[in-house]
């Protein structure tokens, strides 16, 4: 499903009279975008990942929360658990250097990489032993017709 560009824009008046837009989301809308359910997206809000703001009884999605929304999914994608996405999304400061937040997501993939090494080389154990089973069984099977 291709993400769609339904975006709405609030054009409050600044101090000159002239119009600034401001991006906001529905939630259908981010949910169409990135391929989730509305139930999923309410599932991180819930969590405290994303805060949006009400108009009556609509949530209204900021250009931050879809950010954060971005970030989540790929941190997801990555491995990441919600705690982890969200200590990593939260190190974030605007107009900083934000080494440290680089330095956590770098770890934390760093670690994700070694534990599915880790996975991997028991898979490959297993799948040598499941060919080693299975070739003795065939073997004592075929022994056992030839002796019928």
């Amino acid at each position: 499903m291709a993400p769609t560009k339904a975006v709405k824009a609030n054009k409050p008046a600044g101090k000159s009279g002239t119009a600034k837009a401001a991006v906001s989301y529905s939630i259908s809308e981010l949910a169409a975008e990135f391929d989730i359910t509305t139930r999923t997206i309410r599932f991180y809000e819930e969590k405290g990942l994303l805060k949006p703001t009400r108009q009556g009884q609509s949530r209204v999605y900021s250009a931050a929360d879809r950010t954060r929304l971005k970030l989540i999914l790929r941190g997801k994608r990555l491995g990441l658990s919600l705690e982890e996405s969200r200590d990593i999304i939260e190190m974030y400061e605007p107009n900083h250097d934000n080494s440290k937040q680089l330095t956590t997501l770098i770890k934390a993939i760093q670690d994700k990489r070694r534990q599915l090494e880790h996975q991997l080389r028991d898979i490959e154990i297993m799948m040598q032993d499941l060919d080693e089973s299975e070739r003795r069984l065939v073997e004592a099977l075929e022994q056992r017709q030839q002796a019928s």
